[in-house]
């Protein structure tokens, strides 16, 4: 394959299972919701990057059906199973790998507001370093960039936690893998997280995050004012 490709981890939206750290301020139904924009919004800026194609991996397994209306038709859909998120992003990048591709990139679903430009440079970042790290303000990472499977960067590393990015770098050191490191951003996961997207919005290009405005736009002012004030 002569693009690289960037792979958005996702799940299918349930209400009463997904974005629950969210509630309150919202809703079960709310969550989902907006998680559901959100996901939209991921598809939409990996889409916008030309030079790139685009993989979903499948959470669970079974959501492929609606995976399929949700994302253009050129679009890989990569069904995931593993015991932990390691897990998860070692087969989907290791199958892509093995379709061909020599650049492969992962990113979360929660975090559309990152910049484009973030990205495209990772992708150029991959020319002269083995991995690339999009570390989250949570101590996490959004972006991890391989040039290779590297299983031992997925393994013992403590997922959901604040020690995963600190832990993955320090594992590609001792791997002597050549690292770079992009600049830090956030996902969406608490109060706080959504406080930060509504002011965001307020300053974002007006065809910017068109499903996410499109969530907060339904909700009623005193809602809204209720999102962006409870913590």
């Amino acid at each position: 394959m002569t693009k690289p490709v960037i792979i958005i981890m996702a799940k299918q939206p349930i209400i009463g299972a997904t974005k629950t750290r969210l509630v309150p301020p919202l809703t079960f139904a709310e969550a989902a919701n907006l998680y559901q924009a959100l996901l939209l919004d991921t598809i939409d800026l990996v889409t916008s990057i030309v030079t790139v194609d685009m993989a979903v991996g499948v959470t669970p397994p079974t959501a492929k059906p609606y995976f399929q209306q949700i994302t253009p038709p050129q679009t890989r859909l990569l069904p995931v199973e593993g015991r932990d998120i390691g897990a998860c992003l070692h087969a989907v990048t290791s199958e892509l790998f093995a379709q061909g591709y020599q650049k492969v990139l992962a990113i979360n679903s929660d975090g559309p507001s990152l910049p484009a430009k973030y990205l495209t440079r990772a992708v150029e970042l991959l020319d002269s370093h083995e991995v690339i790290f999009g570390p989250n303000d949570d101590g996490g990472y959004y972006l991890v960039g391989l040039l290779q499977p590297q299983p031992r960067l997925f393994e013992e590393i403590p997922w959901s936690t604040d020690q995963v990015f600190k832990q993955s770098l320090s594992r590609s050191t001792e791997l002597g893998l050549q690292t770079r490191i992009l600049p830090s951003w956030y996902d969406i996961d608490t109060g706080g997280d959504l406080r930060h997207l509504i002011d965001e919005l307020k300053n974002a290009r007006p065809k910017q995050l068109t499903h996410t405005r499109a969530f907060f736009s339904q909700s009623s002012p005193t809602r809204l004012q209720e999102m962006d004030t409870k913590p």
